[in-house]
């Protein structure tokens, strides 16, 4: 396994993570004992990184977590997110120091432990200052129960202005060969900083991994069913088939090399130097084995601009001036 630093934390992290999403059930139905084998599996193979939230099923997917690791929860680290989810606010956001001082203990409670690695807002929350959401950070871990704190989904200038009143350790966004967006001014702002760099949706929440077809329907528990999220339309159905002719044509660009398209994915997000772990949702102990088994070879000059010659010929941008709350 490949470890980074994680920004200016001190923190080596793996360069593949954990993401939990999917054990909050927003992905349709999973089997609990497979994906507590599957973490079991990925601090095997090197996985030191687990990111959870509380939003993912009301703490579900803390508690599933918490279940896996054990003993273990000495030897990860743990990155979970508070927020989102609350009635009687706008998109469900509440980031006011009375919720984060009690979500943070609703969280330790749910992952059975003293404290978390990293604390994180899990997006913006329009109607509190962001100084009052980072203060409210500084005393969780001056009380100890969380080591570093961050922020998910934050534009730019919502980063800058939370800086000015503590400092962000990491960051959290969506990041795929499918949205770029980030690249333009986040991700500069970030490296100029020192902000340890989380990338969710490393396979595109799915589509990278390379198992769907035209055919391919979804649940009405996932959200996938909806078409889209983060401002991206990838499942709709005026989308799909064209993002499927593309993920096909990539397999054969990965096969050329011996590799899948699920790990052509993974290294073309790790190739970005601003990035510290690229999260994967597993569901199974085989799904970790084979994305650990895709880490060591390195994309080429020539792949990477094959790559984009494969986007454009189909038509698809992956950096559309659209923001994530879209």
């Amino acid at each position: 396994m490949e470890y980074r630093p994680f920004g200016r934390t001190g923190l080596q992290v793996s360069a593949i993570g954990f993401g939990c999403w999917e054990t909050g059930g927003s992905y349709g139905h999973f089997d609990e004992n497979e994906i507590v084998a599957a973490v079991n599996r990925a601090i095997d193979l090197g996985i030191n990184c687990f990111d959870t939230a509380e939003g993912y099923g009301r703490g579900r997917s803390e508690e599933i977590l918490a279940k896996a690791l054990g003993s273990r929860r000495k030897d990860v680290l743990v990155v979970t997110k508070f927020g989102i989810g609350h009635e009687g606010r706008e998109r469900g956001r509440d980031s006011r120091r009375g919720q984060a001082l009690a979500a943070i203990e609703r969280s330790l409670k749910f992952l059975n432990t003293d404290y978390v690695d990293v604390y994180l807002v899990h997006w913006p929350d329009f109607h509190t200052p962001f100084e009052e959401t980072m203060r409210a950070l500084e005393e969780i871990v001056q009380a100890g129960k969380a080591r570093f704190v961050g922020v998910s989904n934050f534009s730019p200038a919502q980063l800058e202005e939370s800086m000015a009143t503590r400092r962000v350790d990491v960051g959290q966004y969506g990041y795929h060969l499918f949205d770029r967006r980030m690249e333009a001014e986040v991700f500069p702002y970030c490296q100029a900083n020192g902000i340890g760099m989380m990338a969710y949706g490393s396979l595109a929440h799915g589509l990278l991994a390379g198992a769907f077809t035209p055919q391919t329907r979804f649940a009405e528990s996932d959200w996938r069913s909806k078409g889209g999220l983060f401002g991206l339309k990838l499942f709709a159905p005026e989308n799909f088939a064209t993002n499927l002719a593309v993920v096909e044509e990539l397999k054969t660009l990965a096969a050329g090399r011996g590799k899948t398209v699920a790990h052509l994915a993974l290294q073309w997000v790790l190739s970005n130097p601003v990035i510290s772990v690229g999260l994967i949702g597993f569901r199974t102990p085989a799904e970790v084995e084979a994305s650990v088994g895709g880490l060591s070879w390195a994309l080429s000059d020539e792949e990477r601009g094959a790559i984009d010659a494969i986007f454009q010929r189909h038509g698809v941008d992956a950096a559309p001036p659209v923001w994530l709350e879209a």
